[in-house]
């Protein structure tokens, strides 16, 4: 009998130590995470692309009178009020010249135009010379009566000299036909003075309308002129976008007037342009500093900060209510100057603190509406309050309640491996109560 209970007691010993040692085992399982100090960082990453600091821009021209309203006008969903179109467009990245085409615009309501006033001045020319025809033969018929009425002056004149001899009745009649003459010569005469005058005034409203015709037509020829947009100096070309599409622009499209079509950028000096969610946009703040990554050049790096937010949102597309805010970032150094046009990586630091304690933000635990920790000790873990200042979607720092190098949990522990609970909190405030017992 003694025997058999020597043997229970030793059975029971060695299941409890059996069941010790694998709750020693599983609590090992539970992974950990080393406290120490470094440097706290709160971030976010957005995408961006990269333009040139200083670019020149080729815009549509502006089209003069005609079709110069730019008025856009949407019927059924298709966009109208606007004739001109890109036949040829240089090819985005290529490299040219100063003086080369980069753009030809084909503008068919201006080419009808230049055609009718074409067509026009040929017409007025033709009526002009008409009408002048016309004018220098009213002008010879009444110089030959004038040169008629001089002869026949003269005639009477010869014949006045033999008015001595005549009887005084048909001297008389010879003198009245004398002054009829005259009068006739001086009418004659004036008349042939004013048709000279409205001639010449005829003859110069033609010219200037013809002048009005041949103004018509070499504006339309300058504006045709406009229509082949030229490099101006040479450079990588960078086609713009459609501000309608946001597509950039190829043969075939719709071009409208002062919107650019092409860009020459300068590749001395780069930004990234972040279009960034209304939500990061709160959170970014001017000055913050931001690291680049590109992926069309891996291993390159960038550094930078934000120099500008736009105030105003802009819809993601037509009737949508999110909206994106433009942001822009400078590259103040990086290992390799990116291109425009490469898509970055933005990684931008809101918030740095140097050498504070900083744990994972899933080591972090909720009990009672406070925040608690499972510290790793010799038996299981200890569950400890704690007090937490900034976070990030990673990390959190720590205020109080951990020590460097201890080890908490990155997952919740089983109750049974829970051996001790401490609350800071408490200890605080009774350690303030004691205080001001011992102050009174």
């Amino acid at each position: 009998m003694l025997k058999f209970k020597s043997f229970l007691v030793f059975l029971i010993f060695l299941l409890l130590i059996l069941a010790i040692s694998c709750t020693n085992s599983k609590s090992k399982d539970i992974s950990t995470f080393t406290v120490s100090y470094k440097n706290f960082e709160n971030s976010l990453t957005v995408d961006g692309f990269v333009e040139a600091v200083r670019t020149t821009t080729i815009n549509c021209p502006m089209g003069g009178a005609i079709g110069s309203s730019g008025m856009i006008i949407v019927i059924n969903g298709s966009v109208t009020g606007n004739d001109q179109k890109i036949v040829k467009l240089v090819e985005d990245g290529s490299f040219v010249h100063a003086g080369d085409t980069v753009c030809i615009i084909e503008k068919p309501t201006l080419l009808t135009a230049y055609e009718n006033a074409l067509i026009e001045l040929e017409n007025t020319i033709a009526d002009f010379n008409k009408t002048k025809a016309n004018l220098n033969l009213q002008y010879t018929l009444l110089e030959a009566q004038v040169e008629s009425n001089n002869v026949s002056t003269k005639i009477a004149q010869l014949d006045s000299l033999q008015l001595i001899y005549s009887p005084p009745n048909i001297r008389k009649m010879k003198e009245l036909e004398l002054e009829k003459i005259a009068i006739q010569k001086e009418q004659l005469e004036k008349k042939l003075k004013s048709l000279s005058i409205i001639n010449q005034t005829e003859i110069k409203k033609w010219e200037f309308q013809i002048q009005r015709i041949n103004n018509r037509i070499n504006d339309y020829k300058k504006q045709m002129d406009e229509l082949f947009l030229v490099a101006p100096k040479d450079g990588f070309v960078m086609v713009a976008k459609d501000l309608l599409n946001g597509n950039k622009y190829r043969e075939g499209d719709n071009v409208w007037m002062n919107m650019p079509v092409v860009t020459i950028p300068e590749n001395s000096e780069m930004k990234v342009k972040i279009r960034a969610s209304e939500t990061d946009y709160k959170y970014i703040s001017l000055n913050d500093s931001v690291n680049f990554t590109f992926d069309a050049m891996p291993g390159n790096k960038a550094w930078g900060k934000i120099i500008k937010k736009s105030p105003v949102g802009s819809p993601y597309k037509r009737g949508s209510k999110l909206k994106y805010f433009d942001i822009e970032a400078s590259i103040d150094s990086a290992l390799t100057l990116p291109s425009p046009d490469f898509t970055a990586n933005c990684h931008i630091i809101l918030k740095e603190i140097k050498d504070t304690l900083v744990i994972p933000i899933i080591s972090v635990f909720e009990e009672d509406s406070i925040k608690i920790v499972y510290v790793k000790n010799k038996k299981g873990f200890e569950m400890r309050q704690i007090l937490t200042g900034l976070s990030s979607s990673k990390e959190v720092i720590i205020t109080s309640g951990l020590e460097e190098n201890e080890k908490v949990a990155l997952t919740k522990p089983s109750s049974s491996f829970v051996n001790n609970k401490v609350l800071i909190i408490k200890e605080e405030e009774e350690e303030e109560e004691e205080n001001n017992l011992n102050n009174n």
